[in-house]
């Protein structure tokens, strides 16, 4: 695993107005690490998100994507760059084929001018080798993406993300949504994308799904984070009792007589 981060956050605020979403941020991601950022609802995840990928330019602070300071004016710029986001809602269409799915928006063709068409063979074949490579077994290229589980369009979609040379992998909540199955192959493809040298930054608030494939955890609370630690440092009930404000819990014990 290489030393020096692809992504190094430090000290990130991000206001608005009045609000404060995040309040003095610092997070990185080195190629081949899986870093989970955990956090309970209200904890600053989306705002993380938006301005690690371009969306948001942070108030305070700075951000370097491979060793100089990241200026991206937008998502595409992060995405040029090799930051790639997969979101909750998967941005796919359900009716259309997988393979038109991988390749929206990036189709290759054949032929000139007024030739130019849409090369289905070599798109096809792109597609069901990426997603053999991550695990899954497609019927045929021209299967629609809605006949699939909920965690192979997320597969399909962090597959998508690495042929088209991500370094960093965003992945919102991923197994959020899913039945244990679906969960353990999403794990297993965040484990393959890993082994690629891809940096995984894997957004959750289930510990368990975080300490299954992860490297090192940083828990986000009310816009701070609260440390980094690496997976033989912290238990799972640590980092839920982290997550949990561990401290305020144990106050709010104290000052009930322990019923809580």
């Amino acid at each position: 695993m290489s030393t020096d981060p692809i992504v190094h956050m430090e000290g990130i605020e991000k206001h608005f107005g009045n609000v404060i979403a995040l309040n003095g941020v610092s997070f990185d991601v080195r190629a081949g690490e899986c870093h989970c950022l955990l956090g309970d609802n209200g904890a600053g995840k989306s705002t993380f998100i938006k301005t690690m990928s371009g969306v948001h330019k942070p108030t305070h602070g700075s951000i370097h994507f491979e060793g100089k300071p990241m200026n991206f004016d937008s998502p595409r710029d992060a995405m040029e760059a090799g930051i790639a986001t997969v979101f909750q809602d998967l941005a796919m269409i359900p009716l259309m084929s997988v393979t038109r799915n991988f390749f929206m928006g990036r189709e290759p063709t054949k032929g000139k001018g007024l030739f130019k068409r849409f090369d289905t063979e070599a798109a096809s074949k792109a597609a069901i080798e990426e997603m053999k490579k991550m695990g899954i077994n497609l019927r045929a290229p021209d299967q629609a993406v809605g006949t699939l589980s909920g965690g192979e369009r997320q597969t399909v979609a962090i597959a998508r993300a690495v042929y088209f040379g991500a370094k960093v992998l965003i992945l919102d909540e991923p197994t959020s949504a899913l039945g244990v199955r679906q969960t353990s192959n999403v794990l297993a493809t965040i484990d393959r994308v890993r082994k690629q040298g891809v940096g995984v930054v894997f957004i959750t608030h289930n510990v368990r799904h975080a300490m299954a494939v992860g490297d090192r955890f940083t828990v986000l609370n009310r816009g701070k984070t609260l440390g980094t630690a690496l997976k033989d440092e912290i238990t799972a009930e640590e980092l839920q009792d982290l997550m949990a404000g561990g401290q305020e819990l144990a106050t709010l014990e104290g000052s009930l007589g322990g019923t809580v």
